[in-house]
This record gives C-alpha cells, structure tokens and sequence, in this order.
C-alpha cells in the first residue's frame, strides 16, 4: 500500500492526545466511611473492572479515529501492478468553451454559467497540491501556466464572452503546450461542441493525457444571420453610383420570412428591403445607392432576427478617392492617344514618366501603369511590376512593334507572360470580342449585328504555354490574342498584341478604345477588404505608409488605442494587431492627427450556425483514443483524481471508519455501564 500524500502521517502524533488523557486522569477521590463496608467492598470491585474496560475500549476508539482520519487525508491506495510507474501530484487543464452559441439557455440557465458550475465540481475532486490551467477561446497568455486551486476558481469568475473561436485539435494541442511533466495529465473539454467545431475526421491525442469531454446541451434555435457584403466596383467615385450585394443566411430548417434589411452609411440610412430566406439556404440581395463625399465610408448592414443577434449587423468600410491616379511609361515614338484620353476627364489624375527616366518608388501609389510603346523594358522594371501586381494593381502593355523581339521576350518572360513567337506583317480585323467580360458587359445596349471590330495591319502572335491564367477579351482570327487578360499575384496585366501606332492599326482611333481603357481603369486598384472578423484577422491591409522619425501609427475606437505592428510588403503596408481587438465595430488608422484608414471589425459568422456535434458523432472523432464523452444531461460525471493511474483507492474506507469509532465512542460513554447505584 503506497500514499498519494504521505506527508499527513505526521499527523498521526495527535494519537498521543487520547493516550496522555487516559494515563493521567486528574479526578480527585473523596472518602466516605461506613459500619459495614464487606458488601460495599465487593460492589466496589465489580465497578472497577468495568470502568477500566470502558476506559480501554474508549482510548482505542479515540485512537482508531484519529488513525483513520489522518490516513484518509494521506490517501492510501493499493498500486496496480500493471501500472509501470506511479506519480503523486496530477496537472489539469479545463477548457471552458466561451463562444457566442453559449449564450443559448437551457433548464439550469446560461450554458456558459453551467459550464462554469461543471468546472468548479471538477476542480474540487482534485487535491490541494495539484495545478490547474483554464483555457478559453481567447488563448490569452495569462491561460497558458498552472494555477493552484483558489487561483483557478478566482479566474474562472473572469470568464466572459468572447467572439474568438477555436476548432478541437487547436485546443487539444494548446492543453498539450502545457500538460508536461512526469504528473498525472488530465484534459477537459466544457462545451456545447457545435459543428463548427470540429475541423477534422479523426483527433490526434497523446497517450499519456487522459481526455474528457463535457458536451453541454442547448435548445437549437432559429437564425439568419448577415453572412457577408461586397461592392461590384472595386473603384468608388465621388457622387457616383454604388451596387451593394448582401448575402444572408437561414441556418433553420423553417423559412425566414419578410427579413427586414437596411443599409447605412455613415449613420445615414441608404437603402430598405425584406428579404425571404428558403431554410438552410442563402440568399442574395442587390442595394443600390449614391452620393457619397470622397473620404472614408462607413457601412452598416443590419437585419432583425429574434433571438440570436450577434451576427445581425455587419460593419464594412470603403474609401471614396477624389481623384484616380494613373501612370503612362511612354516610349520614344508612344504618340499622345493615351495623355488625351485621361485629359478630358478631371477624375484621372495622369502621370507621365519617360521611358528613360522611371520612378520605380511611386508605383504604388497609381492605381493603373500603362507601358505604352516601350523600345527597351528592363527586367528591372519587370521586378518592380512584379511587386505591384503582387499587390493587387494593374498593368497594361501597347508594345513597340519595331522594338527588338529578344528584348521584349526577355521583359515578358520575367513576368511569366507568353513570349512573342513572330511579327505579323499582314492586315487583318479583330473577329471576336468577349462583350460578357465585366469590361464591356454594360457598355452595348444593343449589340449591332455587324460589329465594327479595330482593324490592325501588324501585331505579334505570341507562344502560349499555359494558358490557366488567360482571360481573352478581344481576339484575331485564327484564335490568335489580340488583347488577353493576365493574373499575376493579386493584380492584372493587359498584354495587347499591336501598339497604338498609326502604323500599326486604328485601336486608338476606335470607339471600343475609350470605354476599353476606362472601364480597365475602373476595374482596377488596390482594393482593400471590405471588413475583418474578430479573433481570425489579425493582420490588416492599407496602401503603402511610410513613417517619419518618432512618429507611430495608433489604432483608434471609443475607449480604445494600441500601436500595432507594421510590415511593407508587395507595395502595401502590413498592419498587425495580434488579439488586441475584441469588440466588433470601426477602428481609425492614424498617424499624428492624419486619419489614414478606417477598418470594420464583425463577429465571426461560424458561430451562427446553432447545430451541435452528437455524443455518437463525438465518439467517431475519438476513435480508440484515451477520450471519454460526457453527455452531461445523461451521464454521472465521477473523476476521481488519479484513479485510473495509480490503482485502487482507500481514502474513503478510511474516512468511514473515523466515522465509525467516532460513533463507537459515542455509544461506549452513553451507554456502557450505566446503571443506577443503591446502597
């Protein structure tokens, strides 16, 4: 028999108490004296000997309890022999599930506050030298070391919730971060186990932690939730009009019927609807809306759906710019077609660089870069187009027919573009045009029956060798390009296949020219994201900012600031704000009193579907692993600390019989020997 906390069995040296006791007894004797004492002597005899039986039987009782009741709190227990070794102290991490869906009520109220009540009791069936970690969704770094018991309970009161959300194996790989050691290692999961929540078909467990979920159960409830928003344009005009779609959700298996739906921007109420939502399925609505001022633009999508709501509203943001700056890298002999396009409107703001004489440092800050007639592109200047198109912008090429074809393959192949193959000297006329591509799908309102297509007397054919990442828009016949979209990173490149020369065809003198260039430019920009979700987006994205000596860029909402990290990176600027932000909302970019971007924060939608992972389907993720599932509506939870690591407990024999003795002690002085005396 082993203890699992000898160092109570110093205790057993209060067995000398009753021992002391019962050796000095301190009663004082008085004498009485009789005529005749011979029947008084022998009645005194008889007395005697029971009262020094009693006072035995008495002393041992005491003894026994005392005894009992000290090993109890040693914990006696008999070892398993198949057990190779055996440890004394045990470590426990408790995950508390701290999610939106915990909100839910059921018979015993909140199931975050049932989840709270679970880990209390179990907490308390541990011993007072064992350490406790609490987990929640925030994985914050005051969770991540061991506590003693006052201090967990004390932090367990703290816990609130949270938009965060985590998937299984994250948190079982969290608790494994700090159930190290040569302890007893014990994993407890508290929560309703949404769907959501489990990322994979099988759980990666370690063997030398015993798991235990505690799967909690709510209600399911109705909900639509806002899902998501995007504006068609990515380019936003001053008094220009906008095209909103919104998605929304039904996570139910009844109709959602007559949604009412609004749109606000910036407090200012744009548009109204009522949207029908079939169950289990999405639905998308179209608001239109205009007169926006150029600066930041702050958006608001919002529903009305009883009883859930966290996911109701939707914040977005956009900027509407003054102007739209635009970069033209002109060669020798490019002419003036692309200067007296962008002239006539005073929303473009033209730059001209000579071909000679290129600011690299700039690009980032055009939202288009036309290379028109280049003689001589540099593999230099195709690493810096490469930046920017990595970073979402657009490029587009009217090459210099007369330009050395190894040169120009050279710029292309750095590019990853098809390489020119030959020049083509012979006339010919532009046979199909793509009028369903995004460029010119509202351009036509009726497609005559014999299109004037541009005519060309020469152009390059090129050599395509993957063509996954082609979108052609206009071409010769024969299939051959004449103008093709390119992906490249998160931008595009236009590549046409003959330059805006006289000589070369009539695409600049063309009515298909002017919506060509302008729609492109319309399309293109550096687009940010519309909105961020809490606890998933932790690096944010903003146009290129360079920062001054001692100066810091600030976060900035209604009772919040943080300096966040920054990082340049493709033309753009990195914003890192690690797990500083927990409330949905909108936050301010600024640097001194300039306000550099506006960034809208919502609650992760994840959380919205309310459908919840059975005990069975719990149990299939498990496998054969060391995991027991709960259902706490069905199943006695009896953890008993230890208990299948060391082998059989005695602690709660001993303290039945302290309890024991303590009685017999009881019932030795009540009633042994207690009869009345006559003389």
């Amino acid at each position: 028999m082993n203890f699992l906390y000898p160092g109570f069995l110093f205790a057993l040296i209060s067995v000398a108490v009753p021992v002391i006791i019962h050796l000095f007894n301190f009663r004082k004797f008085k004498k009485v004296y009789f005529s005749n004492v011979q029947l008084l002597k022998e009645v005194e005899q008889q007395n005697s000997s029971k009262e020094k039986l009693k006072n035995l039987l008495i002393l041992l009782s005491r003894i026994l309890a005392i005894t009992f009741l000290v090993l109890a709190f040693a914990q006696p227990y008999i070892p398993d022999h198949h057990q190779k070794t055996t440890v004394a102290n045990n470590i426990i991490s408790v995950y508390i599930d701290n999610s939106y869906s915990m909100e839910a009520i059921n018979k015993d109220g909140s199931l975050l506050d049932e989840a709270k009540r679970r880990a209390k009791e179990l907490v308390k069936g541990f011993g007072i030298n064992d350490r406790f970690q609490l987990l929640t969704n925030d994985f914050e770094g005051k969770h991540q070391r061991l506590l003693n018991q006052e201090a967990f309970l004390k932090a367990l009161d703290d816990v609130k919730i949270s938009a965060a959300t985590r998937n299984l194996q994250q948190l079982l790989n969290r608790q494994g971060n700090i159930l190290t050691g040569a302890e007893n290692k014990y994993s407890f999961l508290i929560s309703d186990f949404q769907k959501n929540i489990s990322a994979a078909n099988k759980l990666e467990t370690r063997p030398d932690i015993q798991y235990s979920f505690l799967k909690l159960n709510a209600n399911i409830l109705p909900n639509v939730a806002v899902d998501s928003v995007w504006i068609l344009s990515p380019n936003h005009q001053p008094g220009a009009n906008e095209r909103l779609v919104v998605q929304l959700k039904n996570y139910s298996e009844e109709e959602a019927k007559n949604i009412p739906l609004k749109l606000s921007i910036n407090n200012q109420q744009k548009g109204l609807g009522a949207v029908t939502i079939p169950a289990g399925k999405t639905v998308k609505d179209t608001l239109n809306f205009s007169g926006l001022a150029a600066g930041w633009q702050k958006g608001m999508i919002t529903i009305k759906d009883f009883p859930v709501t966290f996911d109701d509203t939707l914040s977005f943001s956009f900027k509407v710019d003054e102007s739209f700056p635009v970069l033209s890298i002109n060669g020798s002999n490019a002419g003036n077609y692309i200067k007296a396009l962008f002239a006539t409107d005073a929303y473009y703001k033209l730059t001209e660089n000579a071909e000679s004489n290129i600011n690299y440092s700039n690009f980032a800050n055009y939202g288009l870069i036309v290379l028109n007639g280049l003689k001589n592109p540099s593999t230099g200047l195709a690493q810096q187009l490469k930046t920017y198109l990595n970073g979402g912008g657009t490029v587009i090429l009217f090459p210099d027919l007369d330009a050395d074809i190894k040169v120009y393959n050279s710029f292309l192949s750095a590019l990853s573009l098809p390489t020119i193959q030959a020049l083509t000297t012979t006339a010919t006329k532009v046979d199909q045009i793509d009028l369903q591509n995004p460029i010119f799908k509202t351009v036509f309102e009726e497609i005559p029956k014999n299109l004037d297509l541009p005519a060309v007397t020469r152009y390059y054919s090129f050599s395509e060798t993957n063509t996954s990442n082609k979108e052609d828009i206009m071409m010769l016949p024969g299939r051959k390009s004449f103008f093709s979209k390119y992906g490249i990173g998160n931008g595009q490149f236009y590549l046409a296949a003959s330059g805006l020369n006289a000589n070369d065809g009539n695409l600049a003198r063309h009515p298909v020219f002017v919506p060509l260039i302008y729609r492109l430019a319309l399309s293109g920009g550096n687009e940010m994201p519309l909105y961020y979700n809490l606890g998933k987006d932790n690096a944010l994205v903003s146009k290129k900012i360079s920062l001054g000596k001692n100066q810091t860029l600030k976060i900035i909402a209604d009772h919040f600031e943080a300096i966040p990290e920054m990082r340049q990176t493709d033309g753009k600027t990195l914003i890192y704000i690690a797990d500083q932000i927990k409330n949905a909302g909108f936050y301010n970019l600024k640097l001194a009193d300039s306000l550099l971007a506006v960034y809208g924060f919502n609650n992760d939608r994840t959380e919205s579907d309310l459908h919840y992972l059975s005990k069975a389907a719990l149990e299939q993720l498990a496998g054969k692993s060391n995991l027991k599932i709960f259902d706490t509506d069905k199943d006695a939870v009896k953890l008993i600390a230890g208990g299948n690591k060391i082998g059989q407990t005695l602690w709660k024999l001993c303290l039945i019989l302290s309890l024991i003795f303590i009685a017999a002690e009881i019932l030795l002085i009540r009633f042994f020997n207690n009869t009345k005396r006559t003389i």
